[in-house]
């Protein structure tokens, strides 16, 4: 199974590039967030993308739907979990980035969610009765260089990880971000109620 693909950028379409890896041309599926940061690219280019593989015995022929972040692809991963959301319906759906997405989940923002293709009330609705509470992680996510964080098997340090790696913070933001959480709830003992407490923080600081 294909998880990664980094190499050339051969063509853009408008809702798919195909990337010259290893001597390979592969044809990548990319929601609209996705796209519009690759669009700044020229053909020639290095992209890389975290990639979800896609085929059943319904679709035989293989999708690979492609991501910036690997925090992006679990949200999709997710985002499938809500009934009548098959892959192809998701790609044109996500045509606001995960962050805004994921936040307009956890606010139960009805409107916001209507406003990705092809989603209805009712499929809204859905959306927020299956994923709300599970958001806050993606809700963190930010489009900027990371820096690498240092290991450690704190659940701390596990989360100031995930925000740099994961989620594209700085170091220094991720720390103060998480800094600020502990502070503000010193008993938090596990890396999903720090990840909430984080969110929460962000949301007030808004």
């Amino acid at each position: 199974m294909i998880a990664y693909l980094e190499g050339t950028l051969l063509k853009k379409e408008e809702d798919r590039i195909i990337l010259l890896a290893n001597q390979v041309g592969y044809e990548v599926l990319v929601p609209l967030f996705v796209m519009e940061t690759i669009n700044v690219k020229s053909v020639g280019d290095t992209v890389s993308l975290f990639i979800y593989y896609h085929q059943t015995e319904r679709q035989p022929k293989p999708v690979l739907i492609g991501f910036h972040l690997e925090a992006e692809r679990e949200f999709f991963l997710m985002f499938l979990s809500v009934e009548a959301i098959g892959p192809l319906k998701a790609i044109k759906a996500l045509n606001l980035s995960v962050r805004d997405i994921a936040r307009a989940i956890e606010s139960k923002n009805l409107e916001a969610l209507k406003r990705l293709n092809g989603i209805g009330d009712r499929t809204a609705r859905k959306i927020i009765a299956t994923l709300q509470g599970k958001m806050g992680k993606f809700a963190l996510i930010r489009d900027e260089e990371t820096d690498k964080p240092l290991p450690s098997e704190d659940f701390v340090d596990q989360v100031i990880g995930v925000l740099v790696d994961q989620l594209g913070h700085k170091m220094l933001q991720a720390k103060q971000m998480v800094k600020a959480a502990m502070k503000r709830k010193p008993l938090i003992s596990n890396p999903e109620d720090l990840f909430d407490e984080v969110y929460r923080g962000e949301m007030l600081n808004e």
